[in-house]
Order: structure tokens, then C-alpha cells, then sequence
């Protein structure tokens, strides 16, 4: 809720908005949830929905699946994909994860402060 409630929007609104949110996210069943309850991959999630709340069109992720298990870092990524696809979401991501780079449409490589490589996937 709180990026709704800094951007204004009411109370009430921003908790219709939030918990719509979590359900996309597939959190709706953790609401009442306290972070230290949520493991790591639901936190992740809950950043996500976060970032997401007052739909924007970029979406700006450094290290969206560090410190993850390849399992919850594939779901995070598919989340991620889904999104772009359903709301035209752009996405900027920084990852040393390849194959999370793989999955996605444009890779721009970075070596020593240089682009090293632009390729379409």
C-alpha cells in the first residue's frame, strides 16, 4: 500500500489496490502476513508487487533473483515475463544470472565500462 499512499491515493483505494496486486502476484493468501513470515521468494514477490502498485511502464530490477533458489529465481523471472506480456511492461534488468539473461527479449553485455555485446534473444 505504501507507494499508493505516498502517491496520494486513499486508504481504502490503495488497500483495494494492493491486495489486487498480491492476488496477480500470487501472494493473496499471505495479506495479513508479517515480512519476517514470507520466505525469501515471497519477499521478492512482494517487492515486485510493490514496484508494480501504481502501474508503471518501466520497470527498473538490479538483481532480481539474488540470493534465490533456481527454483523460486525461475519463478521470479516467469512473474517478471508475465508482466511484460500482459501489461507491456519494459523491463531493465542487471543480472550475472545468464540464464535469466537468456530468457529475456534484448541482452546488452557489460565488460570493463563497455558494451560487449547487443543481441536479440
Amino acid at each position: 500500500m505504501m507507494p499508493m499512499l505516498i502517491g496520494g491515493v486513499g486508504r481504502k483505494t490503495a488497500a483495494e489496490k494492493a491486495a489486487k496486486m498480491l492476488e496477480e502476484v500470487g501472494l493473496g493468501h499471505r495479506l495479513t502476513h508479517k515480512p519476517g513470515a514470507l520466505s525469501g521468494g515471497e519477499q521478492q514477490r512482494v517487492a515486485i508487487a510493490r514496484a508494480l502498485v501504481r502501474e508503471p511502464r518501466l520497470l527498473l530490477a538490479d538483481e532480481p533473483t539474488g540470493n534465490l533458489d533456481s527454483r523460486t529465481s525461475d519463478e521470479i523471472m516467469a512473474l517478471l515475463n508475465q508482466m511484460h506480456r500482459l501489461r507491456g511492461l519494459t523491463m531493465v534488468i542487471v543480472t550475472h544470472n545468464r540464464a535469466l539473461a537468456q530468457s529475456l527479449d534484448r541482452v546488452l553485455q557489460i565488460e570493463d565500462g563497455q558494451l560487449a555485446a547487443d543481441n536479440l534473444n
